[in-house]
């Protein structure tokens, strides 16, 4: 259910990206590129960690029928992720000049940064309502909250666009924050109405003491308060790669313009087409903290396990069939989405990217969910660093430009591969095997084949006919030759 949910909801934020670049341009979508890592940072810093920790909380709370203890963590966190978010939003408020002019290093995102403040109170209280779902199971409940939410960010910056029709890249983007902050209100009053039923359905305490509300708070902090920093620390690094980013295009001999032109292109455009799929393995994530944090409060190891190696098969397959697809039909994709003819190279380049990133990302994810936030928070800024270095370094490059950042991002994907695997294999016998392996190069080899065989086929059809032939044939068989190698293999 959450990875139909999240592939809907990912399809409409990608619909959104299409509609954006078309109305930005490329030098708008690096602007709004430029904003983004700001925002990111800022909802880090009032958000990160919260969902996690309440998913982990309620599900034992709620496996244990403790709902007394339960509700009073969720008003408890609640009251006090408001003031939080409340105080940093008056912050940007006050502020957003100043970040815009020496942070940023562009007036023109001095509005943007001003109308998004809304959503730094939204998001973190949303994200405390999702947790709580998350952690009972109720999963459709957040699912429609979203697809919900990302429909009304587009109906409303269409809506708005048509209603003031700015002049300005600078009043676009403004407005598609608006719309952001909005879509993300809208969202929250959908989600506070659903808990406060939920919450009416689910009394007593099964019998168990009920908990102080400062030690119901600090059992959240414990959890949180470790990503927290990790997140903060990550963001802070990332924003700083994404706002040198363009400075060192300049370095290497672009304009401004350029670069924002580059930035826009590649990471607004080409990357945003070959990242699509990685919602199916986000969505996987999301269900696999609380789920194994459960079988670990178990001392179900062998559950946990399996799980976890089920997931990065999983991920190994949608890597694999997403790369493919990006090397058959790159320029195709760049018309189809983006109605551009330059995005071709930058789809092919990005292939590599995305099969490394999807194998590694979820090794980060498997650390949450078997507690490790310490070894979690090293990792991450061993990443956060190595990506902020090898892109000052390469994206000066010359010959390299922009494809510096992208071979940044494998370099450093295989790093935390490597760092994350060393660490969860001291707790679960997680064995990468040399067949494992050959077994999926050669499910890869085949499905490479089937979609080249789909396209030669298709090749009088019409262009949208063609791409959803291949990507369809292509991931089709890469999921069904690994499952019956994977199977047959267990069998025997």
């Amino acid at each position: 259910m959450l990875t139909l949910s999240n592939m809907a909801t990912g399809i409409i934020a990608f619909v959104f990206s299409i509609i954006l670049s078309r109305k930005l341009g490329a030098e708008g979508l690096g602007l709004y590129g430029l904003v983004m890592p700001v925002y990111a940072l800022l909802l880090c810093i009032t958000t990160d960690g919260i969902i996690t920790a309440i998913s982990k909380i309620s599900t034992v709370y709620f496996s244990r029928k403790e709902y007394g203890n339960l509700n009073r963590t969720l008003s408890s966190v609640f009251v006090l992720a408001a003031a939080w978010a409340a105080f940093i939003a008056l912050m940007v408020v006050v502020f957003h000049r100043t970040i815009a002019v020496h942070f940023v290093r562009d007036a023109r995102a001095s509005d943007a940064l001003m109308i998004l403040s809304p959503a730094l109170v939204f998001v973190p209280l949303s994200a405390v309502i999702k947790g709580y779902f998350y952690g009972m199971g109720q999963f459709k409940i957040t699912a429609s909250v979203d697809i919900l939410e990302k429909i009304l960010r587009v109906v409303i910056l269409l809506g708005t666009i048509a209603l003031l029709r700015p002049e300005s890249v600078a009043g676009t983007v403004a407005i598609a924050f608006f719309a952001l902050a909005l879509g993300e209100m809208i969202s929250l009053v959908t989600l506070f109405i659903c808990y406060r039923v939920k919450k009416a359905r689910y009394k007593g305490n099964g019998g168990a003491r009920v908990k102080s509300r400062i030690q119901l708070f600090f059992d959240v902090l414990v959890i949180s308060a470790p990503l927290c920093v990790n997140g903060v620390l990550s963001s802070v690094i990332s924003t700083v790669c994404a706002l040198i980013l363009p400075r060192r295009l300049i370095a290497a001999g672009f304009s401004y313009r350029e670069a924002l032109a580059l930035i826009g292109r590649f990471g607004g455009m080409a990357l945003n087409i070959s990242t699509l799929p990685f919602l199916i393995i986000g969505s996987m994530l999301t269900v696999l903290v609380p789920d194994v944090s459960l079988n670990i409060s178990r001392k179900d190891y062998w559950s946990a396990e399996e799980r976890i190696a089920q997931v990065m098969r999983i991920s190994c397959m949608i890597g694999i069939s997403t790369a493919i697809v990006c090397m058959v039909i790159p320029e195709t994709l760049g018309r189809l989405f983006y109605q551009r003819s330059d995005l071709g190279a930058m789809i092919r380049f990005s292939a590599p990217i995305c099969l490394i990133t999807f194998i590694s990302s979820p090794t980060f994810g498997i650390l949450n969910a078997l507690g490790k936030q310490n070894i979690l928070l090293k990792n991450s800024l061993i990443h956060s660093v190595q990506n902020l270095v090898q892109t000052t370094v390469l994206a000066g490059i010359p010959v390299l430009n922009i494809y510096g950042y992208g071979l940044s991002i494998m370099l450093t994907s295989v790093t935390s591969f490597i760092l994350n695997m060393n660490e969860i294999k001291k707790i679960c016998e997680i064995k990468i095997k040399l067949s494992d392996i050959v077994l999926l190069i050669l499910a890869g080899t085949a499905s490479w084949l089937a979609a080249l065989a789909a396209g030669n086929l298709l090749a009088a059809a019409p262009m949208f006919i063609r791409a959803a032939g291949i990507v369809t044939v292509c991931f089709a068989a890469m999921a069904a030759l690994s499952s019956v190698g994977f199977k047959g293999r267990a069998e025997t």
